[in-house]
């Protein structure tokens, strides 16, 4: 089994847990950090080590395009190409695809794209995302999907569910039979459930899912604009029906507080672009107490105020729970240094920031850990 429980709070339904992968065990719940184009903005993945990132998640869709298959191919997967010996998840390009809606048509075979580099044509299906992902030699595999858009009517909403069903099982069809070809053939493949803030089409997909059979289940198209009330009666619903020896994964944005009531709802896998899309905006994210039930445990800070501009508070002002390879640099530089960066448009201060908000994350995680061992969240 690739995934273990290991407690499970008695205040909520937050649990822990060890999820095995082909390149190593992750604690979870866990965040993943975006390298998109292989590569977490500013930093690089001997930075991720030492702030003791367990786990990175990159991007099909634009791997796929640059630098291609050939390249990684040669490479023998994605972790040589990019130099990191850890767990590697890759979306499927769903969601890129989605995004490109003035450039794409969407059919039963899969999604026909115009490539936003250079115009070309593609045409992406659920046999070309798996050979893609197992080309990356990903550790987990997600499944193609396609994501709903806002301005849906109920026609819409239920003939996409059922598509990304019938995409589903194509793609564990090809997953399987492409495992001694791919670049990890000890990969895991993870479905996606879809229905937008439909309760009942939610769980009736999430059904469908588990009846095909996956390593793990991904909640998708809720990260997309929908109310954040309505997405955690969504994920405290799925958490009836979604196998208790699989792990759960919430697609897409997440502010601290949302991971904390998601993961009191269940969840244990999240990623987001938030610490690093704020970051290169001058956003810096720090705690400001130890409670996590309250949602103002944390604040946001916006760097670039002119109230900062002689400010001597080391960037990082405590080490909080956990340490890592940049604590001493990060208390080096003060807040109106890091301003002054800005002000200048000096890259550092995207690197800087940037680390300060992904140390912030990665130390959430360890403190929603901590509490789940204890029970108090």
């Amino acid at each position: 089994m690739s995934f273990k429980l290991t407690k499970q709070s008695e205040k909520s339904k937050a649990r822990r847990g060890e999820f095995v992968t082909a390149h190593g065990v992750i604690k979870t719940p866990f965040f993943m950090p975006i390298a998109t184009k292989a590569a977490v903005k500013t930093l690089s993945t001997a930075d991720m080590e030492k702030l003791g990132a367990q786990i990175l998640l990159s991007n099909t869709y634009h791997l796929y395009l640059r630098p291609g298959m050939d390249v990684i191919e040669s490479y023998k997967g994605l972790h040589n190409f990019m130099s990191w010996g850890k767990p590697i998840l890759t979306d499927s390009g769903g969601y890129q695809v989605f995004s490109l809606s003035k450039m794409r048509k969407i059919t039963e075979e899969g999604a026909e794209f115009a490539s936003h580099i250079d115009g070309s044509k593609h045409m992406l299906t659920p046999e070309l995302s798996m050979k893609v992902q197992q080309t990356l030699g990903s550790d987990i595999v997600m499944a193609f999907d396609e994501c709903t858009p806002p301005d849906y009517t109920e026609d819409q909403l239920d003939e996409s569910i059922a598509r990304t069903t019938r995409w589903a099982k194509r793609c564990k069809e090809s997953f399987e039979h492409n495992l001694d070809s791919s670049n990890n053939p000890n990969a895991q493949l993870f479905g996606i459930n879809q229905g937008a803030t439909s309760e009942s089409r939610r769980t009736a997909h999430a059904k469908e899912l588990v009846k095909i059979g996956f390593d793990g289940y991904a909640i998708g198209g809720l990260s997309v604009g929908e109310p954040f009330d309505e997405a955690c009666k969504v994920v405290e619903k799925l958490h009836e029906v979604l196998p208790e020896d699989k792990p759960r994964y919430f697609m897409g944005g997440a502010k601290p507080h949302e991971i904390v009531a998601y993961v009191k709802r269940g969840v244990d896998m999240m990623d987001c672009v938030i610490p690093t899309r704020n970051a290169r905006h001058g956003l810096m994210y720090r705690f400001l107490h130890d409670d996590l039930d309250k949602e103002d445990f944390y604040e946001t800070v916006h760097i670039t105020n002119e109230k900062f501009k002689d400010d001597k508070t080391p960037l990082l002002q405590s080490h909080g729970v956990i340490e890592t390879g940049f604590d001493e640099e990060l208390e080096r530089y003060t807040l109106g240094y890091v301003r002054h960066l800005f002000s200048v448009d000096e890259m550092l201060a995207y690197r800087l920031i940037t680390l300060i908000n992904v140390r912030f994350y990665l130390e959430l995680m360890e403190r929603i850990r901590t509490s789940i061992d204890a029970s108090s969240l």
